[in-house]
């Protein structure tokens, strides 16, 4: 009896050390795992929102507008980022309606990310869902970027390799400079390129509201620079 215990509680602790040592590698492989991605992450709210929007067709440059406005107007409210929102929508050329593809919030001091802007998480997610590089346009359907504020040289330069047909904006970068932000190197040739290929871009659609948005963030968020 006492042999059979004894044989027992050896291999009940060489299975404790095996599981110990299986933990342990687990671990150390996770860590390195995780050392070797960027994960972006966003509020809870977002998805939500996005998801309330799933069976919605939109028109209008306005309609379209006011999601990504709305977006900025929440990430401020929240805490959960800059006053900056967009959301990409998936355009059928014949009807001329829309539907919601994807949306982004500036997530950059949250989760020390200076490159996470709204247009590019907006993007991010959608060619992800696209599983493509490119949100280039179809026979059928085309790609539209509307960002609550003109975007900076970063997102300019994402937008123009994005392959989206047509980017609308609402305040401007004038408005953004206006409480501090530094937009960077953006000139008219820029634009001009975005017209070269073909993109179409609007600006100042629902610009009081966008530049509500960024007027009450200057109030108490932080105004974060590349050099700041």
């Amino acid at each position: 009896m006492t042999s059979n215990r004894s044989q027992t509680w050896t291999l009940a602790a060489t299975g404790v050390a095996a599981l110990g040592v299986s933990y342990y590698y687990y671990c150390y492989w996770w860590k390195n795992r995780q050392e070797r991605r960027v994960i972006i992450e966003v509020p809870k709210w977002l998805k939500q929102y996005e998801a309330s929007l799933a069976n919605q067709t939109f028109q209008t440059d306005e309609e379209l507008m006011q999601v990504a406005v709305d977006i900025s107007q929440r990430n401020v409210e929240s805490g959960d980022g800059g006053p900056f929102g967009c959301a990409i929508f998936c355009r059928h050329k014949k009807t001329g309606l829309s539907k919601l593809y994807s949306v982004g919030a500036n997530r950059v001091v949250p989760l020390n990310n200076s490159t996470l802007h709204g247009e590019t998480v907006a993007i991010q997610f959608a060619q992800k869902k696209r599983q493509s590089f490119s949100l280039s346009a179809t026979e059928e359907v085309e790609f539209v970027l509307c960002t609550s504020c003109e975007p900076c040289a970063m997102c300019l330069g994402a937008t123009f390799w994005s392959g989206v047909s047509e980017m609308i904006c609402s305040a401007t970068k004038d408005d953004a400079e206006a409480i501090g932000f530094d937009e960077g190197p953006v000139f008219p040739e820029s634009y001009q390129k975005l017209e070269q290929i073909g993109m179409k871009v609007k600006k100042m659609v629902l610009r009081e509201q966008g530049k509500k948005v960024l007027d009450d963030y200057a109030k108490t968020g932080i105004i974060y620079n590349g050099a700041a």
